[in-house]
């Protein structure tokens, strides 16, 4: 077993019986066969059903729709990407030559979705129980500093609503990169506050989303100052 395997089960804090089920989860379909792709699908409702199970025992007031909300915050690209960098999972994945060449171990769409492999892959190596306890341990500080309020509006508009309240003016977007094929994009967008000296990148499968990311990290680093 690779050093880089035994790392990252002592990150995630689950030890695997069959090991080939964690080099799957790390295998990009440009690495070759067999893949991540199947165990990503699996990941997807997992790690859903897992944080929906946690927002409802934390948050009894709230409505579905509010729920629903938070929930796509802490699983969408950006949050599944996120998570992944804290484990620096990109350096533990295989990924064909064209794909490591061009930064694929960075891309936040490989990454996120390694990540929701990752989760299928202790589901089936011990059960649902151990891959809550995965998800719970690696989700804790994000659902912690959750604060309903602010989560349940989009970020580009929590960050225009911080601007108008100083008086200063609105953020500017731009993209800046369209990689991949047209049924497999991402975007690159800068977000841009003059006023305060600020420029974010945001990366996602559609430009709505790579500004979603630009306006949290804008907002981010607003909000320390």
């Amino acid at each position: 077993m690779s050093g880089e395997l035994k790392r990252l089960q002592g990150l995630i804090g689950h030890h695997f019986r069959d090991v080939r089920l964690l080099e799957q989860a790390l295998t990009h379909r440009s690495f070759g066969q067999p893949n991540n792709e199947r165990l990503e699908f699996l990941g997807d409702s997992i790690v859903n059903c897992v944080i929906a199970l946690a927002l409802y025992a934390r948050y009894d007031s709230l409505s579905e729709g509010e729920m629903s909300r938070l929930r796509a915050t802490l699983v969408r690209q950006e949050g599944l990407h996120r998570v992944a960098l804290e484990l620096d999972l990109g350096n533990a994945l295989r990924l064909g030559e064209g794909e490591m060449k061009s930064g694929g171990f960075r891309r936040p769409s490989i990454l996120a979705d390694a990540l929701e492999a990752v989760f299928a892959a202790v589901f089936l190596d011990a059960g649902f129980d151990a891959a809550r306890e995965v998800i719970d341990r690696l989700y804790a500080d994000s659902i912690a500093a959750l604060d309903p309020a602010n989560a349940l509006k989009d970020a580009k508009t929590a960050l225009q609503e911080f601007l108008q309240a100083r008086k200063v003016s609105l953020p500017a977007y731009a993209t800046v990169d369209v990689r991949g094929e047209a049924h497999a994009q991402e975007f690159e967008v800068c977000c841009t506050v003059e006023a305060f000296s600020v420029s974010t990148t945001g990366r996602g499968p559609s430009r709505r989303a790579a500004e979603q990311q630009a306006a949290e990290y804008a907002l981010d680093i607003l909000r320390k100052k």
